[in-house]
């Protein structure tokens, strides 16, 4: 698809400054990063408990479930696979943006091989000091874990060749595998809603094909993406539906998410409540889950502790839930005794500021003629 970005990318705009003042650069920044922590601290929550049923969870750590992070994968505060895949996803957005100025502009390309430099961290050993194009992320050696990725993320990238909405891959698969990776599409603040929808609809098909799997990640984008300009909760599902609706195939996904909608109103929110919604195993379940818990929500901790205690994919409720709370919040909201222990902190901290900078000054940075040496390596344009 061509156009993407076309008069609506902020950071393509001349200079960036008129459009970005002071006040609104700390907010946008202040909103990646509580979306990208929130997120991961959810998947965090969610880790330890993510194959246990409820009553399971309650047996084991009392009635309320579990309150604060458990063990997962040898410590507390490990995230997984969610986290690893989201934080690959806004690399590539990145990575797209620097390599526009070589005059190649096709996203779902740059993502794509993103997502090829996370499976790398699924089967090697650690980085590679000899490849140099692939940015400093990938560098990371803490990535460098299997923490129960998906079937479908595997296979979907078990080869160089590019899943699309013509010829997506796993055409039969709806799993959360999509959906849990997708927050940062809607942090392109500067583009239309119906891109945000198609980028992330087209990244999603490189390893989810079934309609509910890449039509899910897509809403959540749009989600996301109201959430980031300051629009509140319940009109940013409201227009994620209209989305959906001229989309074939969109009835699962919109049919939870008015689920959803409609478990706020029938009164205070439970587990119980939380699983008539579903597991969270597929994609249109584990996004229902995440958008009922962040609507009802009195605050960020309450919002993630429902999400994740249920007897389902805990750690993508919670990631889901995190990253639409963390973005309509802000970084300030987030629990500080959860982000003190977090996995990964400073490499998630350094990737949202990294982000929001490029998006807000990236003119600054780099351009068709002079270009920032330190920026060029963290983010190649090969």
């Amino acid at each position: 698809m061509g156009g993407y970005g076309e008069g609506t990318n902020v950071s393509a705009a001349a200079g960036g400054a008129a459009i970005w003042g002071r006040t609104e650069q700390q907010d946008f920044r202040s909103r990646v990063r509580g979306c990208l922590l929130g997120g991961a601290i959810g998947d965090a929550l969610g880790a330890g408990i993510e194959f246990d049923s409820l009553d399971a969870i309650r047996e084991a750590h009392g009635q309320d479930g579990v309150t604060d992070y458990v063990p997962a994968f040898g410590r507390r505060g490990t995230v997984t696979d969610d986290t690893q895949m989201t934080l690959f996803t806004v690399d590539g957005l990145i990575r797209a943006q620097v390599r526009r100025d070589t005059g190649a502009w096709h996203p779902p390309t740059d993502v794509h091989r993103a997502y090829l430099r996370w499976a790398a961290t699924q089967r090697d050993w650690g980085p590679d000091e000899r490849k140099k194009d692939d940015g400093w992320l990938a560098r990371e050696e803490w990535l460098y874990a299997r923490r129960a990725p998906g079937r479908a993320c595997l296979s979907g990238l078990g080869d160089d060749t590019m899943g699309t909405l013509e010829q997506p891959k796993n055409p039969d698969s709806k799993g959360c595998g999509a959906v849990m990776r997708s927050a940062p599409f809607g942090l392109l603040v500067g583009w239309e809603p119906q891109l945000v929808f198609q980028l992330a609809v087209e990244c999603a098909a490189q390893t989810h094909g079934h309609p509910t799997g890449y039509l899910a990640a897509g809403a959540f984008a749009v989600i996301t993406h109201s959430l980031a300009r300051g629009e509140d909760l319940d009109g940013a599902v409201q227009k994620s539906l209209a989305h959906l609706a001229t989309r074939p195939g969109h009835e699962e996904t919109a049919e939870a998410l008015k689920q959803a909608l409609g478990a706020v109103r029938q009164g205070m929110p439970t587990a119980a409540r939380v699983e008539s919604l579903g597991e969270g195993w597929t994609a249109e379940e584990a996004l229902a889950i995440g958008v009922y818990c962040a609507l009802v929500a009195e605050d960020v901790r309450h919002g993630l502790l429902l999400a994740v205690n249920h007897g389902g994919d805990s750690d993508s409720t919670g990631a889901i839930c995190g990253n639409l709370l963390g973005t309509l919040h802000g970084e300030t909201a987030l629990p500080p005794l959860w982000l003190a222990e977090l996995e990964g902190r400073a490499t998630i901290l350094q990737l949202a500021d990294d982000f929001a900078m490029e998006m807000t000054q990236g003119p600054a940075l780099h351009g068709p003629g002079n270009s920032a040496p330190g920026w060029l390596e963290r983010y190649p344009r090969a």
